[in-house]
């Protein structure tokens, strides 16, 4: 079975987590098929925390992959940014 699940890299106490389209057999950390995003808990600033490539999720759901709970949690969490985020204003031509 396809799993789309969390990989965690970073140094320790400074977290990082990749979000991953992976065989469910295969390691936390291990090999993977497709990276589709990433979770930074620690971010700060301007610093990007979340960023999730929501047509290959939707793609590897179509396909039959099942989704961990907490890249669920993250999947909601980054709708509600993108719902939430200020339309960009249309840039108007010189003339």
């Amino acid at each position: 079975m396809v799993v789309i699940r969390l990989s965690r890299g970073g140094s320790k106490g400074r977290p990082f987590f990749n979000i991953v389209v992976a065989d469910k057999r295969v390691r936390r950390d291990g090999r993977f098929i497709e990276r589709v995003g990433f979770y930074n808990p620690t971010a700060r600033g301007a610093e990007q925390g979340l960023r999730v490539a929501q047509d290959r999720v939707a793609y590897w759901r179509s396909v039959g992959a099942q989704i961990s709970p907490t890249v669920e949690r993250l999947l909601t969490q980054a709708a509600k940014q993108v719902a939430g985020a200020p339309a960009a204003e249309p840039v108007a031509e010189a003339a």
